[in-house]
């Protein structure tokens, strides 16, 4: 709620601007809007919010946002600037860029079909071309934070300055993340609910690189604001080798159907690694993995924080989020990500309690085997 107060302070004072200066930035802003849309997904759930941003990169209707769990559904909608409502596909997801790339396909047809749409967008590579924005530089964020924008209403814009650019380290105990790759940090609250794979914009509305999701420094319990730079380049492990992609690359290849994400886990048969946790009942198609409870005695119970303050290991209502770097969207996804492991295995938990992002080590055990039956005896 403190985040929200600030941020319409931001949007007020940028309102109140002289109307000299504020006229460019409306029609900046109207130009952008454009390429942007809101998309509606699965969530609803606490901590895992059913809305987002993301923008239109090809006129046949690519968009580029967040890997994020609101993806995980088969009724991912779209909403464009002039109000117009369509449906989307995941196309790929690629955790360690933290991006996605999705396809608006028409009533009656596949993903993959020609739209026709003719739609404005963002030239990705194009604008990776362009050197690195540099600390000092005023910087605009555009994004459905809050939900505020809903059909044909523009999206949110706030006004801010890049503070330095770094590096997202994942480590434990400061920013437990997947994407470890370069950020420009934000003197603006722009990583709000919903702003995620918005877009960071010069004043000229050249795009800079993608509004990052929520997280928090767990050593000293402060909001990042951040921006993927959009040429931005990770290196991920392919077993004994490494691969560097861009976000570029990622787009190019993805929209070609070219794309495919490194399989970082040795498929293995049976069971995989135990646990202990025993989540809520899976009702849903998509039931989000809130723990129910945790088994005592059980590789949960001894799990190794992160963070030291934490001394407590695994609990009821905590939402796992992440498994070694991995979206874990559903039980169903956790289950068959836990097939791929094998006791002993050491495996990294990054749960949501509350507000927070939080992670956590554990070693698989061996499941328990069923128990003996007791005979009864007769008459």
């Amino acid at each position: 709620m403190t985040r929200f107060w600030i941020s319409s302070i931001a949007l007020v004072f940028a309102a109140a601007v002289p109307a000299s200066a504020a006229e460019p930035v409306a029609d900046l802003a109207d130009k952008v809007n454009q390429k942007v849309v809101k998309l509606f997904g699965s969530g609803g759930f606490r901590g895992v919010n059913s809305y987002g941003t993301g923008i239109i990169i090809s006129p046949e209707g690519h968009i580029l946002t967040a890997a994020t769990q609101m993806l995980d559904t088969s009724e991912l909608i779209v909403h464009l600037a002039d109000g117009t409502r369509r449906r989307a596909a995941v196309l790929v997801l690629e955790p360690e860029l933290d991006v996605a790339l999705l396809k608006i396909f028409l009533d009656g047809k596949k993903p993959e079909d020609p739209t026709n749409l003719d739609l404005p967008y963002f030239d990705v590579a194009e604008s990776a071309k362009r050197p690195l924005a540099q600390g000092g530089d005023w910087v605009i964020g555009f994004s459905n934070c809050f939900e505020i924008a809903m059909r044909d209403e523009p999206v949110s814009v706030q006004r801010g300055v890049i503070a330095a650019q770094t590096k997202l380290h994942g480590r434990r105990g400061v920013f437990d993340f997947p994407y470890s790759g370069d950020v420009y940090v934000l003197d603006a609250i722009t990583n709000n609910p919903g702003a995620a794979g918005g877009p960071l914009t010069d004043r000229k509305g050249n795009l800079l690189g993608l509004i990052g999701r929520e997280i928090r420094n767990t050593l000293t319990e402060t909001w990042m604001n951040y921006a993927i730079p959009i040429g931005a380049k990770v290196d991920i492990k392919d077993g004994d080798k490494k691969i560097t992609i861009t976000i570029p690359e990622f787009v190019s290849l993805a929209m070609q159907g070219k794309y495919k994400p490194v399989n970082r886990t040795k498929e293995i048969a049976g069971p995989g690694g135990y646990t202990g946790i025993v989540f809520v009942p899976n009702v849903l198609e998509r039931t989000p993995p809130y723990i129910e409870d945790v088994l005592p005695g059980t590789p949960a119970t001894t799990a190794v924080p992160a963070n030291a303050e934490d001394k407590v290991g695994l609990r009821v209502d905590d939402l796992v989020s992440f498994i070694d770097g991995e979206p874990i969207y559903s039980i169903k996804t956790y289950l068959d990500y836990l097939r791929k492991t094998r006791p002993g295995d050491k495996i990294r938990f990054e749960i949501r309690r509350g507000d927070k992002l939080l992670t956590y080590e554990i070693t698989l055990g061996e499941h328990p085997r069923a128990p003996v039956p007791i005979p009864v005896p007769k008459g």
